[in-house]
């Protein structure tokens, strides 16, 4: 290895400049899976949408895992010396000038030098850990939305509109669907304003692509009053119609959900594309919307900067979080922190009989597959460092004996060495103790709907107890606990044998043979734990999820390739019902 002064610029400029490369392989890659979208929405591939997806998020460890080798190759021996990465760093910055995505460029170098470092906390000599300069601006530049404005004729507008978001596969009914769009418009404003008047409507350049579905992203503009707009757009094979309208601020935060998958949209100003839907879904955190652009390792970047933040500005210490223990994992919050913190314990509660890494595994299935809204997206962190006094004795006295070889605890600090985040929800079994009875009927019907369309995403809970289930703030029932959870398709459903005499109906133990994958729906009843009024509400919405017909007819549908539609708003708002 060259020791020169100059030999060394020269070895700090090429690492350097291998990472930025890297860099721009990981967005070119990201940009040519992204684009095939509108194509797949066209020919109505929903099979390659489906791999599309699940292709451009094995993207980035691919290419950060390429990255860091070549990196090593070039530092050498000098690899692991802070001073040549301090020096990396301040040739690294230049090369971003300018740049549309210098956010996401500087997460990317940091995901190079955690790799190499194991970083415990951040070390702002070698990593970036405020925003760039350029991007702190709250307002999005015009040039990454179309504005038009309105002379009076809704209808014309809102055709003038479709049109310019024309696909190669033709409108079925422009004019039909451009007269129902106008009617919902008119209909929302004259409910909030008391006017259906419109001044001007600003939507992105890009369309929106996300399963069998495409969104037109906009707002309305009347006086000061900024109104969310999104067209939902669906491909029957014989034409593009408009399904939903959504105007409300709070089914605009469910179509981007921390339990769905991320959307496929070219994106060339992250920061301002995220800053105009930011404007319409005030309430959503920066760091989500980056994550549902797909850009996740940003995305995690962003929510712990805001973490930080919160930490700095709170005199708030970790507590439990609400709900019952749970067996596999420790599970605290700070009280006014709308994040939860997982860590998997070093032994697992009687009966479970999961390991460490399939527990792992099961949280990386449920982050490559469709969540249909209704299972919790999970960020994965590595090394987060605390000031020890953050933490109640209660939690820390948990850490250190029930999760030893995950935590690292010294007279200052903290170290999590394997953390899951999740969003805050509230847990169902503690919501129907604190609910009504009209709320509890609504959720334990919700309750039902999730088990079915997670069973037809190919998803079967494996843990059916309310504890595992939670309530979002928008009232929508999502699954949160994947220490079990498994494929429909690899589970074999079963119906119970008769018994053959009474003694065998009383016996504790099965009189029939039992694999490791039989599956018996007829039990789920009595897992479910709901108290006898609502049980009955359940079985008179949802019955066929003790059938094990309903199960296997799923498990066919699933194997023979189809892919089932889900639509991420209610039934009322679809204009062709």
């Amino acid at each position: 290895m060259p020791t020169d002064r100059s030999s060394d610029g020269e070895v700090v400029t090429r690492g350097a400049t291998a990472i930025r490369e890297g860099f721009l392989s990981f967005r070119r890659g990201f940009r040519a899976i992204t684009e095939q979208a509108r194509d797949r929405f066209e020919q109505c591939d929903w099979q390659h949408v489906q791999k599309d997806a699940r292709r451009r998020l094995r993207l980035y460890p691919e290419v950060v895992r390429h990255v860091v080798t070549n990196v090593r190759d070039i530092l050498g021996d000098r690899i692991a010396d802070q001073d040549a990465w301090k020096r990396m760093k301040r040739s690294y910055a230049p090369l971003l000038q300018g740049e549309s995505d210098r956010e996401l460029a500087e997460t990317f170098y940091n995901s190079i030098t955690r790799r190499i470092f194991s970083t415990a906390g951040v070390n702002p000599d070698i990593e970036f850990v405020a925003p760039p300069r350029e991007h702190r601006s709250e307002s999005p530049d015009p040039g990454c939305y179309r504005r038009y404005v309105s002379d009076g004729d809704t209808l014309a507008l809102v055709r003038r509109i479709l049109e310019d978001y024309r696909f190669r596969t033709r409108f079925r009914d422009l004019d039909g669907d451009s007269a129902l769009v106008t009617r919902e418009i008119g209909a929302y404003l004259s409910t909030i304003l008391g006017s259906d008047r419109v001044d001007v409507v600003e939507t992105l350049h890009h369309v929106f692509f996300r399963q069998k579905a495409a969104y037109v992203v906009g707002r309305l503009r009347v006086g000061h009053q900024v109104i969310p707009m999104v067209l939902a757009l669906l491909n029957s094979g014989e034409g593009v119609s408009v399904d939903a309208v959504l105007m409300a601020e709070a089914e605009v935060s469910v179509l981007f959900s921390f339990t769905r998958s991320h959307f496929h949209v070219e994106v060339d100003y992250p920061r301002d594309l995220v800053q105009f839907l930011k404007s319409i879904m005030p309430l959503k955190p920066i760091a989500e919307i980056y994550i549902s652009l797909g850009f996740t390792k940003h995305g995690k970047t962003e929510l712990y900067r805001g973490l930080r933040r919160h930490l700095d500005e709170s005199r708030e210490r970790f507590v439990f979080a609400k709900g019952d223990k749970g067996m596999v994992m420790l599970v605290f919050t700070l009280p006014f922190y709308d994040v939860v913190f997982k860590v998997i314990k070093d032994r697992f509660a009687y009966p479970k009989e999961t390991n460490r890494q399939q527990v792992m595994d099961r949280y990386r299935l449920v982050f490559r597959w469709d969540r249909v809204g209704r299972l919790v997206e999970a960020q994965e962190f590595e090394h987060l460092k605390f000031r020890r006094e953050l933490f109640t004795p209660e939690v820390l006295e948990a850490l250190t004996t029930e999760a030893a070889n995950t935590v690292t605890v010294n007279d200052d600090h903290i170290i999590i060495h394997h953390v899951y985040t999740e969003r805050k929800v509230t847990p169902l079994n503690v919501y129907l103790r604190q609910v009504g009875d009209d709320a509890a009927r609504r959720a334990v019907i919700d309750y039902g709907w999730t088990i079915k369309e997670l069973a037809a995403a190919n998803v079967f809970p494996g843990d059916f107890l309310l504890k595992n289930f939670g309530v979002t703030r928008h009232g929508r029932v999502v699954f949160y606990d994947y220490d079990e959870l498994c494929l429909v398709t690899d589970c074999n459903f079963r119906k119970m044998p008769p018994a053959r005499t009474l003694e065998d109906e009383l016996d504790p133990e099965p009189w029939f043979a039992v694999g490791e994958d039989d599956i018996f729906p007829e039990e789920f009843e009595r897992f479910l734990g709901l108290p006898t009024p609502l049980a009955a509400v359940f079985r008179e919405h949802h019955g066929e999820v003790f059938d094990a017909d309903f199960w296997q007819g799923l498990k066919e549908r699933h194997l023979a390739g189809e892919i089932l539609d889900f639509y991420p708003y209610a039934p009322t708002k679809r204009l062709h019902r």
